[in-house]
């Protein structure tokens, strides 16, 4: 049984800290984003700033750059692309963590319904960044 005094009683306060703390999340999720794609480009520019550049051929991301792994591993070696990479990768994972943070303020207010619908709405999104 919960105490008189526990904040899991009022459910609008609960809401309202949920949502805060959601909210936070995103907006520390983008900013942290973009400071590191600001981050990166500046060491891609400062590297690869004077060259010239080739429009008449589409030269993609080199292989290593196109796994989690390799984005880690480039971005230790201070790789200007490799850490754009990385705060793209960063941006990405700011929604997916925010549908697990819903899933977790649902089922401290037991509203298993929504935990049901979030987690299927997690489970499609891992699935479909790494299961593809």
């Amino acid at each position: 049984m919960r105490s008189a005094l526990s904040p899991w009683n009022d459910r609008k306060i609960n809401d309202r800290k949920i949502e805060e703390l959601i909210g936070n999340l995103l907006r520390a999720g983008v900013l942290l984003s973009a400071l590191v794609v600001f981050i990166g480009g500046i060491v891609y520019l400062s590297r690869h700033g004077g060259g010239p550049a080739d429009y008449r051929n589409f030269h993609g991301e080199p292989s290593q750059l196109r796994t989690i792994s390799g984005v880690l591993g480039e971005t230790l070696a201070f790789q200007g692309r490799a850490i754009v990479q990385l705060g793209l990768l960063l941006l990405i994972a700011t929604p997916v963590a925010r549908v697990a943070l819903s899933i977790l303020g649902f089922a401290a207010e037991r509203d298993w319904m929504y935990v049901a619908f979030a987690a299927t709405v997690f489970a499609i999104l891992i699935y479909s960044l790494f299961g593809s």
